[in-house]
């Protein structure tokens, strides 16, 4: 599966973390069984401006601050609270992760925020949902939205929340609770993306494969970006390696059990993928 590298980056927005986190895809999950609808912050990427990326933290706490600087930059929307700890009386219960105002409608949101890079695996379960898992077999789709529904959206009710919600004159009762999962899905190479639906579809942003599957291109350059830099433009990545050092990266990879995202780049276009080690 090949991105052109024009697919992948906007002509405008090459080099920019913060358009390049805002464009990136957003998976609509909302379902009869889960009705916390997607906050998509694709629209607002035409009135951001560049932002030093965040490249000491990890990559969640990165999302949280590419998405507040969105929300701070938006004339759409008025950040309330971030982060907003919830105490009991021995203890941290949780937290919500924002609070937002809109400026148009006039409504107050709960949005919770979710940075995801999820492979497709079929032998997890007969539904699609149960089929997506981390790169390292870590973390799992479902999973995460089992969280969502049965403790982090419920916060917002919790009795221990209502005295941060009077601070804000805010009723938890007139707070719609939205989600924005951005979601980078890789698929088996050989699986086609258009067999999913649209919602899954549309974020497929490459594949993966495993080391044997790993063959030689003769002017190819790769990638293997560290975690903290995987929401970075491939633009701004430095380092590119010839075939024979990608290999001698990719075993010291598999020897760790740690499956490397990596770019490999022609001149023509601009491949994503991940090799796995299971």
């Amino acid at each position: 599966m090949k991105f052109f590298v024009t697919d992948l980056l906007p002509a405008n927005l090459k080099s920019n973390p913060l358009s390049y986190f805002c464009n990136a895809p957003e998976l609509d999950v909302s379902s009869e069984t889960f009705s916390f609808k997607p906050f998509s912050v694709v629209s607002l990427a035409a009135e951001i401006s560049e932002v030093k990326f965040p490249s000491e933290k990890l990559l969640g706490k990165q999302a949280e601050f590419l998405f507040e600087h969105v929300l701070n930059q938006s004339t759409a929307y008025q950040l309330l609270a971030s982060n907003v700890q919830i105490q009991g009386p021995t203890e941290t219960l949780g937290e919500l992760d924002y609070l937002v105002h809109a400026t148009k409608t006039e409504e107050v949101k709960h949005v919770e925020l979710a940075c995801k890079f999820y492979l497709l695996d079929k032998g997890l379960g007969s539904d699609l949902i149960q089929q997506w898992i981390g790169p390292n077999r870590k973390d799992r789709l479902i999973d995460k939205l089992e969280k969502l529904k049965s403790k982090q959206f419920p916060m917002l009710f919790a009795p221990e929340t209502k005295a941060v919600l009077d601070s804000l004159a805010i009723a938890a009762t007139h707070v719609e609770q939205q989600l924005c999962l951005k979601a980078f899905l890789f698929l088996p190479k050989g699986v086609k993306r258009n067999a999913l639906p649209e919602n899954f579809r549309k974020c497929v942003v490459g594949t993966y494969i495993t080391p044997s599957e790993f063959t030689e291109h003769p002017t190819a350059q790769y990638a293997f970006p560290q975690k903290k830099e995987w929401l970075l433009p491939p633009a701004q990545l430095s380092n590119w390696y010839t075939y024979e050092d990608a290999l001698v990266h990719l075993k010291k990879c598999m020897h760790e059990r740690r499956s490397p995202l990596v770019y490999k780049k022609t001149e023509s276009a601009l491949e994503k993928f991940f090799v796995v080690w299971w």
